[in-house]
């Protein structure tokens, strides 16, 4: 139970990491608050979730709107006294070369990815600050520190948000709120699965992914979830706008 009585908000929860970390979040003690723009999904989260004996609870959130960011945090904090954890785990793709790229594609990705996890933090970091303590998790990607072909905009956008984590860790740091970014490789989610789909040659697709990654392999949602696990909870008190690398050696690595 190493997130016992933990009260921690997850964005984008209806699917894929976020999903997964939701469930693991809650089988070690959390009360876990699915915050996503599907409605659907995310109240199939927290029915699974409370099927298996946890806590959990959807609050649709839309995290490109200030105001739904907002309304989402006020009901949390007005609930439960404070929030201990932000998982800002709510992001799309991108796929293009800079001049292939639309402005409107561009613009979508940065709010989403860029926008959506200031907007959220901005509306949950009075709480933190108000108890003086909390752990925020941003969601960036291994590859806002390398090249990948025609990823311009996810690229750009995950840099940004890795930036920006470390921008925060020093101007919250006072407050007891320790600020940290996930960093993962290629993770077999519905979105890469669909993204598969649409591939002139899938196999050729998988295989080109997982010979870029030392491991050899594709992540899972639960690698994620298990490295996030680490950083909402107390075990991570001396880790502060730290890169936590799950990529399956994506970074750091080259196979010959």
């Amino acid at each position: 139970m190493r997130l016992k009585d933990k009260i921690i908000i997850i964005t984008g929860a209806g699917s894929g990491i976020g999903k997964s970390t939701a469930a693991l979040f809650a089988s070690e003690g959390a009360t876990v608050i699915i915050a996503d723009v599907q409605e659907d999904s995310g109240k199939a989260a927290v029915t699974e979730i409370e099927a298996t004996g946890g806590n959990a609870m959807f609050i649709p959130c839309d995290v490109t709107d200030a105001s739904s960011t907002t309304v989402m945090a006020d009901q949390v904090f007005n609930t439960f006294g404070r929030i201990d954890v932000l998982f800002n785990n709510a992001g799309i793709s991108g796929v293009g070369a800079v001049h292939e790229v639309s402005e409107e594609v561009w613009e979508r990705v940065m709010r989403v990815n860029v926008t959506g996890v200031f907007l959220t933090c901005k509306a949950v970091l009075p709480y933190m600050m108000k108890t003086k303590k909390g752990s925020i998790i941003n969601m960036s990607s291994g590859i806002a520190e390398i090249g990948v072909a025609e990823r311009a905009s996810y690229s750009a956008s995950k840099g940004a948000v890795l930036s920006l984590t470390k921008a925060m860790q020093v101007d919250y740091a006072p407050y007891g709120i320790r600020v940290n970014a996930l960093l993962p490789g290629t993770i077999m989610t519905p979105f890469v699965e669909g993204y598969l789909k649409t591939s002139l040659d899938p196999e050729a697709s998988v295989a080109a992914i997982k010979r870029r990654q030392l491991s050899g392999e594709l992540g899972k949602p639960e690698d994620v979830a298990r490295a996030a696990l680490f950083l909402a909870s107390d075990e991570s008190g001396f880790v502060m706008g730290s890169p936590l690398y799950v990529d399956g050696g994506l970074v750091f690595g080259k196979n010959a």
